[in-house]
């Protein structure tokens, strides 16, 4: 899944297959290997199973407010849901999941890494591999020089690559529910209502104005991070992502060209899932 600049048609491909088990996961063949992902965001836990040969075998998710600005701030809720989703994930593919991969934001210190190691573990899933975001993405899109900027509810991380390596990494606490608090203001809407205009497409265009300072912040906390670092291509992945005219502002504020990834919100979970390593 590499190619240079990125065309994503494998990427594509792939991510279509993993949004696809949402609604009509498979089960594993008998003695087929399973490779799992959990992905601890800030407005939603995901977790996902991949086959062999990486082939998607099911998504489970639940809106959830427990991550902060990439930190876990509520660690029963956290817990509690993430075995929820484990069980579900069980009984949709008929074995026990006993192993997964996690992702952390770039820069995330000892101690925030220990805690999400520690609601997986609670939640019983021994933590075999853990990824900074953007470099999980990485696993999915294969860009090969350029940096990918992962937007999730609280936080924008940013990787640099070159040659496929990751040589810089970088994340500011800006997200989705900065552009959702921002709505709720001007509004006088509550956070919930406000989040549901913010995924409203049809209210998209007039949303604009009203959040674009918002964004600009995020293309300035990614055109800092890359200065002095020789960067093609931008790409986009997490869920504000999807926010429409998010690519072309982050291209003014950079002077890059930008790009959002096929089904944004899917390419960390998925890409955590292909960082799973055995123990």
């Amino acid at each position: 899944m590499s190619s240079n600049p990125p065309s994503f048609s494998d990427a594509d491909r792939f991510l279509q297959n993993v949004e696809r088990t949402l609604d009509n996961p498979d089960r594993p063949e008998k003695g087929e290997s399973l490779k799992i992902g959990l992905d601890l965001g800030t407005t939603s836990i995901v977790l996902v199973a991949l086959g062999e040969g990486n082939r998607p075998l099911a998504v489970v998710r639940e809106f959830a407010q427990v991550v902060r600005d990439g930190l876990v701030v509520d660690f029963g809720r956290a817990r509690l849901i993430t075995a929820s989703l484990k069980r579900r994930m069980e009984e949709i593919l008929g074995t026990e999941l006993t192993e997964t991969a996690i992702a952390v934001p770039p820069g995330t210190g000892r101690r925030d890494t220990d805690t999400h190691r520690y609601v997986a573990s609670a939640a019983g899933l021994e933590v075999t591999a853990v990824l900074d975001e953007p470099s999980a993405a990485n696993l999915v899109l294969g860009l090969r020089n350029g940096a990918i900027a992962d937007i999730g509810g609280g936080t924008t991380g940013v990787s640099i690559l070159r040659d496929g390596q990751v040589i810089h990494t970088f994340d500011e606490p800006t997200g989705g529910t900065h552009i959702t608090l921002v709505l709720a203001g001007h509004n006088r809407f509550s956070f919930e209502e406000a989040e549901a205009l913010k995924l409203d497409p049809a209210r998209s265009r007039e949303n604009l104005p009203v959040i674009a300072p918002v964004l600009q912040k995020m293309g300035k906390i990614i055109g800092d991070g890359i200065a002095g670092y020789e960067c093609g291509e931008i790409v986009l992945v997490g869920g504000t992502s999807a926010t429409a005219g998010i690519d072309r502002i982050i291209g003014m504020e950079t002077g890059k060209k930008v790009s959002v990834s096929p089904v944004p919100i899917l390419v960390t979970p998925a890409g955590i899932a292909l960082g799973y390593c055995k123990t």
